[in-house]
């Protein structure tokens, strides 16, 4: 077909429209077939002591990457080896302790079959993903998952489609259940993801984000309007704050603070600090969660009629040792 040749755009749209519907009964057809096997695989996978190893040829190995993948970013340590390397030393990978999950639509694939015997007698058990039960691979499998469909959604039938969906669903099924089971948690799944912006807003506190020490926009009780302002505009966190002789807070002024008392017409360069002066300022702790922090500024923006873009840090005496706004929490990657 040329460059310039068309297709009848009714077609496209059938033909994915037919591909995408393959698919999807492909994938509901599962629901008929967790039962018990399924049951015994999560008991499998739970009672694992080692590594889930996921093996597959093909389509089918590129499935098991994901699969493993997601089993070890849900809480269950699993990794991805080829068959085909497997029989050139890879085996050595398997410990007695780990759980093998062998892929193969036709449970015939002769690179899974060469290990199968070694595989069988190193680990601590076999898990088949197939689209047939009655294969040689299936029957050597301790537990054995139907992932069979109908038809690919090829119209020769024979490119995986469909049933690599299916395959991948199944395995999705199968981590996300082993997940809810584990009980792995949110502060878990952070743990695992340490450079994703959920992983920092859940291992990140005020300590890490916060500017200490000099960097902190502070003036004391009898300061001016005029000490306040160079204050804030030196220390370029948009915010100061007001302190006692113990540090303690007497208040906090913004940005949005100096904006509405030159609405209101103070008198900004007559006025003392501590009496423009917000006197009840949100304040934080140190082990205070970025996901806390984020929670606070967004849900005071939505109560409130001004939003927080800055927050002091005190400790347990109410003393002010850290400072921190929204810009260093972009910098952090945690919004």
């Amino acid at each position: 077909m040329s460059l310039q040749a068309k297709i009848p755009a009714e077609d496209a749209i059938s033909h994915a429209r037919d591909v995408i519907q393959i698919e999807a009964d492909a994938i509901l057809a599962l629901l008929d077939r967790i039962g018990s096997e399924f049951e015994m695989a999560c008991e499998r996978i739970l009672a694992c002591k080692g590594r889930v190893v996921v093996t597959g040829m093909g389509k089918s190995g590129h499935v098991g990457g994901k699969i493993a993948s997601t089993l070890a970013s849900t809480g269950t340590p699993a990794f991805f080896v080829h068959p085909g390397e497997a029989s050139h030393g890879d085996l050595g990978m398997i410990t007695p302790d780990d759980l093998v999950i062998a892929i193969a639509n036709s449970g015939e694939t002769p690179e899974i079959i060469s290990i199968l015997p070694v595989v069988k007698r190193i680990c601590s058990g076999l898990i088949v993903l197939t689209g047939n039960t009655g294969s040689r691979l299936a029957q050597e499998a301790d537990v054995c998952l139907d992932v069979g469909v109908a038809k690919e959604a090829c119209p020769h039938n024979l490119a995986p489609t469909a049933s690599s969906t299916a395959t991948l669903v199944m395995g999705d099924a199968l981590a996300v259940a082993v997940q809810r089971l584990r009980g792995f948690s949110e502060m878990d799944f952070a743990r695992t993801h340490p450079g994703g912006t959920l992983g920092k807003r859940l291992l990140l506190y005020a300590s890490d984000l916060m500017h200490s020490g000099d960097a902190l926009p502070l003036v004391s009780g009898d300061a001016t309007m005029q000490e306040l302002l160079l204050e804030m505009s030196s220390k370029s966190l948009g915010m100061v704050g007001v302190v006692d002789e113990n540090k303690e807070l007497l208040g906090m002024f913004t940005d949005g603070d100096l904006r509405r008392a030159l609405s209101s017409a103070v008198n900004i360069y007559e006025s003392a600090a501590v009496d423009v002066v917000n006197r009840d300022p949100f304040t934080i702790r140190s082990d205070t969660l970025a996901a806390e922090i984020v929670k606070i500024m967004r849900d005071y923006a939505q109560q409130g009629p001004h939003a927080i873009n800055g927050l002091f840090v005190v400790d347990d005496s109410g003393a002010v040792v850290g400072a921190l706004n929204t810009h260093d929490l972009l910098r952090a990657g945690v919004i």
